[in-house]
């Protein structure tokens, strides 16, 4: 495994400097950060495999966490770490989000061991991540974060205390105003003596479009949700409802894994543990070269954005046969005997050079059908008649032949045989 990363990583160097300009760590900065996404997924087995174990959803199989790099709006994205775990494995389990943070922190190009990437690279996770050993070595490490939060029970009793005005129209995923939706920040309202230092709240509240689903934690009619980000206002996109649209933005990791799941991640073929650590390596080598593909070959081109099953239908399925302008290949040539003339294949006719031999169809003799004897004729019902019931051993066998009687074509009345009639009374 070791190697295999190793070469992921020489390969994604070399790849990112010949995209150039369209790479995506290409004028990475704070305000300008490369994203990476954490999240989950649950891998349905249905066989008994090494370490498969019940979910939480009452499922069967396998959990494993993923990391990807997103291309933005105009591409799709690249993993860079899937660690395989068993399937009751937590979800919010810190020692498992920071050794795939350090895996994807070290697949990065220019990325050396021991050094601290800074604020030019950003972790989104879900609300997963938001736990105090997370956050904490991300600060450590000086990243970028936006984390899903959890709110605390009294937060009804918080957001009473925001005025109206304060509250901020959130924004859609094309940049514009979103109706029903807005923004605050209440980190000062929060107790957050035991996070990391910098860590801002930011909540929103948003009317439920008509027909979902209310549930219990809704407050006066809107849906509230929050985040934690150390990102500091000020310049460009560092506004509340640019912080928050960039958050929300993390769902198209869901479409990564969904790419990941329709190149291989579906299911594990094996059944070692690490046999099927290896099938989640070469799955993101072969959902790596589709990205790279698309970087390189497609940059200009709506195909760019284009998940396997597009790419398949429209794409790889391409014909490499030539074209109607391209001559045809001459045909073979005939094979000689030794005596210098054509060789004739038996039953067969040429009539054309070069072209496959006929085979000759002359109508032959019918086959003579079989006369019947006395070894395949049918019974008659005569035959059927005459059988009687076999005696026992210990009683003498005081039955003859029944006489045959001519079988008319107008009467088919079965009558019993004086015989059968004898053998019967005689038991």
């Amino acid at each position: 495994m070791k190697a295999i990363n190793t070469a992921r990583s020489a390969a994604r160097t070399r790849a990112w400097a010949l995209v150039g300009t369209d790479a995506p760590d290409h004028g990475a900065n704070s305000a300008n950060p490369l994203i990476v996404d954490l999240d989950a997924t649950l891998v349905t087995s249905h066989s008994e495999k090494e370490l498969a174990k019940p979910n939480f959803k009452r499922g069967f199989g396998f959990h494993p966490l993923c990391s990807f790099i997103d291309h933005g709006p105009r591409g799709t994205g690249e993993p860079l770490v899937m660690m395989l775990r068993p399937g009751n494995a937590g979800s919010n389990a810190a020692a498992d989000h920071i050794v795939v943070l350090n895996g994807a922190l070290a697949q990065l190009p220019g990325h050396r061991r021991g050094t601290r990437p800074g604020r030019k690279v950003l972790i989104r996770i879900d609300g997963a991540g938001s736990t105090h050993a997370v956050l904490d070595w991300m600060t450590s490490q000086r990243l970028s974060y936006s984390v899903g939060f959890t709110l605390p029970a009294h937060t009804p009793d918080l957001l009473e205390l925001i005025p109206a005005d304060v509250w901020a129209p959130a924004l859609d995923a094309h940049d514009a105003v979103r109706d029903g939706a807005w923004v605050a920040e209440l980190t000062d309202l929060l107790n957050l003596t035991n996070w990391p230092a910098g860590m801002r709240v930011i909540v929103r509240k948003e009317r439920p479009h008509p027909g979902a689903q209310l549930t219990i934690t809704d407050i006066d009619g809107h849906r509230i949700t929050a985040f934690a980000t150390n990102t500091r206002t000020g310049g460009p996109a560092t506004q509340l409802p640019d912080l928050e649209l960039r958050h929300r933005r993390r769902a198209r990791c869901e479409d990564r894994i969904r790419i990941a799941k329709d190149t291989g991640l579906r299911a594990f073929p094996l059944f070692d543990f690490a046999q099927n650590e290896i099938w989640c390596a070469i799955v993101a080598l072969a959902v790596e070269l589709s990205a790279w593909m698309q970087m390189l070959a497609l940059t200009a081109h709506s195909a760019r954005c284009w998940e396997p099953k597009r790419l398949r239908l429209r794409l790889f399925t391409i014909p490499g046969d030539p074209g109607p302008h391209q001559p045809a290949s001459p045909a073979p040539p005939r094979r000689q005997s030794s005596l210098g003339s054509p060789r004739r294949a038996r039953n067969h006719t040429t009539t054309h050079p070069g072209r496959r031999p006929r085979l000759n169809t002359a109508p032959s003799s019918p086959r003579p059908r079989a006369i019947p004897d006395l070894w395949n004729r049918r019974p008659t019902r005569d035959d059927t008649r005459a059988l009687v019931r076999p005696q026992c051993q210990n009683q003498p066998n005081t039955t003859a032949p029944a006489p045959p009687r001519p079988s008319t074509a107008t009467s088919w009345k079965i009558e019993a045989s004086p015989a059968y009639g004898a053998a019967l009374e005689s038991r």
